[in-house]
């Protein structure tokens, strides 16, 4: 991996996610928000590029719609000025955004992807950068899934979905590494 060709995608790290109920009632990986924020010191203490990302839901009921207090990015991962943040509305951010040209235009071949949730935005995000190119490294310990309810009813742990999840990436859309892993290299 070439880390100076580098950018950290932090995804959906936003206050609403806190709203366990509305996405789940449970949810893995507590610590998920503490290791972006080591992966994000790295990064600042390095001048690597940075791109936060924030989903605006269209959906008035959402946690994350704009005029939710649930839309703002957590405190723990805040952007600061020179960060920018790429607002989204849908599972890819990619799709209605102009990141792929910001990463082209910094030559931006590596993506460390890390925030929330495993199964959708990081999920999406992941296949479509790869699909695009780019060589995608997802966070293991930085990403946290919801439980979920099967087509039949049937209820799956948030750790079951979220290590699934990984598990259809792994290889073909993305290298699985967890945050010490990541810090050594």
């Amino acid at each position: 991996m070439s880390i100076t060709k580098s950018a950290l995608l932090l995804i959906d790290i936003q206050d609403g996610l806190d709203e366990l109920d509305y996405y789940g009632g449970q949810r893995n990986n507590p610590d998920a928000e503490g290791n972006c924020r080591k992966i994000l010191d790295l990064f600042r203490a390095k001048a690597w590029p940075i791109f936060h990302v924030q989903h605006n839901s269209t959906n008035a009921d959402s946690p994350l719609h704009p005029s939710k207090p649930g839309n703002q990015t957590k405190s723990i991962v805040a952007p600061l000025a020179n960060e920018p943040v790429i607002g989204k509305s849908v599972n890819s951010a990619f799709i209605g955004t102009d990141l792929k040209n910001r990463l082209d235009a910094q030559n931006i071949t590596d993506l460390i992807i890390v925030g929330l949730t495993t199964e959708h935005c990081v999920s999406t995000t992941a296949r479509m950068a790869a699909n695009m190119g780019y060589k995608v490294i997802i966070i293991s310990d930085a990403t946290a899934a919801f439980n979920k309810v099967g087509i039949d009813g049937e209820s799956y742990e948030a750790e079951v979905i979220h290590l699934t999840t990984l598990a259809t990436l792994k290889d073909e859309f993305a290298e699985i590494l967890d945050t010490q892993r990541l810090l050594e290299r």
